[in-house]
């Protein structure tokens, strides 16, 4: 196809025509004449352009050359190469360099070259990490940090909400979670600021600061409802198990999260339950946000002794690996096991709660998990790096957690609030109600519980009696030093799983 340019436009054209083959007997050189001939879109004939000439040495080698090289300028043309893709990329770098009005920072353009590059895959869990968000995350392995204390994501989708940050799941007794913030909880601004286009790294590095310090932060928990609350930032000291008895025969192991030392934990708590001659046992996930994938694996193997764990998969050879049990259990089959999870259940907690599930170790009780079924290696740029999804878990069944989750074999969820309950929480929380009222009688009574709820009402807040118990117990708790591991008068699932292993 030719583009010769007459009239006002370039228009496309077809080579046609034949060739006698006496004309082509023992020729070196033929010339052949086309005649070119525009049509509109209904085939008609619109203008006759004059007669282009083309000499060809040997006609059969211009066929061949024809039918070898076009094809392939045609895929140049449709397909970029990594090579022409950089190229072009080069090409406005240095264009930016040399002639923008001011002038710019190389290394800050290829910052944001690499951070939108990132950003172009969609995915949550792939981010550049500038300096500071690659030092807070070094400080988050370390296991010790000054914040809030609670996992935080940015959503991906297209909706106004998917741009703020949501709350992952706090972490069990940080300033966050004596706060109140809950599971699915939107960080809409923080300090004044609106997090709508931040990374969740952005927010991080807003949330963290000095121990002692204070933030203020805007939840919206439903359409509807939205509260301000000030937090006091301090040590945050990751957990990773905690454990005790509920009665004589059932164990409650609760595991906050997965490190290197996790199943030394779990394995200090199941001889303690050996010790105390248990029956059955509850493996408590919920709010759990992941961690390590050796260390979900090396706890996992204290309850198998053969066969599949967990697989990835990834498109790097490196990256498909099948991780299976080692001989020996350390907790014996005859052991009766419920499992709870929520939707703040992630990652590295959904891979055991999985396990479990296929190879009918457990009973899963409680609500679908997250749905986080990646893994991601950290990488090292200069002062900075990023995070990228190199591969994604699969069960023992061959099913990918990715975007999906592990769904109960019991689903149990905690009664809701209403939208005046929400409604009645944002203000306690946000006027430090509860707070308040332990700094003043101390470690309440059950009348002064009543006298407090009684208030509540005659100022417009109507909140269910059992949540603002539990809100107040909570406060008593930290206040008096106390560790509740446990709360059986409020935790509905948690009821579930005791009556399910009693009826056994």
């Amino acid at each position: 196809t030719l583009y010769p340019r007459h009239g006002p436009e370039v228009v496309p054209l077809a080579l046609t025509g034949t060739i006698p083959s006496k004309v082509l007997a023992g020729a070196n050189r033929v010339r052949v004449h086309f005649r070119l001939e525009a049509h509109d879109s209904m085939g008609k004939h619109t203008q006759r352009h004059p007669v282009i000439r083309i000499a060809s040495f040997g006609l059969f080698a211009a066929v061949v050359l024809a039918l070898s090289i076009v094809p392939q300028s045609m895929a140049q043309g449709t397909r970029t190469t990594q090579d022409q893709a950089l190229a072009r990329f080069e090409q406005v770098y240095r264009f930016v360099v040399r002639n923008y009005v001011d002038e710019v920072d190389p290394d800050a353009l290829i910052e944001g070259a690499v951070a939108g590059l990132l950003e172009s895959l969609d995915d949550p869990h792939t981010t550049y990490l500038d300096t500071e968000a690659m030092r807070a995350l070094t400080d988050t392995t370390s296991g010790e940090f000054g914040g809030v204390g609670m996992y935080i994501v940015k959503p991906a989708g297209e909706s106004e909400d998917a741009t703020h940050i949501e709350v992952v799941s706090p972490i069990e007794g940080t300033p966050a979670d004596r706060a109140g913030l809950r599971t699915g909880d939107l960080i809409v601004r923080v300090d004044g600021t609106s997090t709508l286009g931040l990374s969740s790294d952005d927010v991080v590095g807003m949330l963290r600061g000095r121990p002692g310090s204070n933030v203020e932060i805007r939840v919206r928990r439903s359409v509807q409802v939205e509260f301000d609350i000030v937090i006091e930032r301090e040590i945050i000291r990751l957990p990773t198990v905690r454990w005790d008895m509920i009665d004589d025969e059932i164990a409650f192991l609760r595991i906050v999260q997965f490190t290197p030392f996790t199943d030394d934990a779990v394995e200090d708590a199941l001889e303690a339950f050996e010790a105390a001659d248990y029956s059955s046992m509850i493996i408590d996930l919920r709010t759990n946000p992941g961690g390590l994938l050796d260390g979900v694996v090396d706890v996992a193997d204290l309850f198998f002794d053969d066969g599949l764990i967990v697989e990835t998969r990834g498109r790097v050879a490196g990256e498909n690996q099948r991780f299976y049990a080692e001989d020996g259990y350390q907790v014996p089959l005859s052991i009766d096991i419920v499992v709870l999870v929520d939707e703040g259940s992630a990652s590295a907690a959904e891979i055991l709660a999985a396990v479990m599930q296929d190879r009918d170790r457990a009973l899963i009780v409680g609500q679908t998990t997250y749905g986080k079924g990646s893994v991601q290696q950290v990488r090292s740029l200069g002062t900075g790096g990023f995070r990228i999804t190199m591969s994604r878990y699969y069960t023992p069944r061959g099913s990918s957690i990715d975007l999906v989750g592990v769904t109960p074999d019991v689903v149990v969820v905690q009664t809701a609030l209403t939208e005046a309950e929400e409604s009645g929480v944002a203000r306690i929380l946000s006027e430090n109600r509860v707070a308040d009222f332990v700094a003043r009688v101390g470690d309440p009574s059950q009348a002064e519980i009543d006298a407090f709820l009684r208030r509540l009402r005659a100022d417009g807040i109507t909140v269910a009696d059992r949540y603002v118990r539990r809100l107040v117990r909570i406060e008593a708790n930290r206040v008096a030093g106390r560790d509740q591991i446990y709360d059986l008068d409020f935790d509905l699932a948690l009821q579930a799983a005791v009556e399910e292993l009693r009826a056994r």
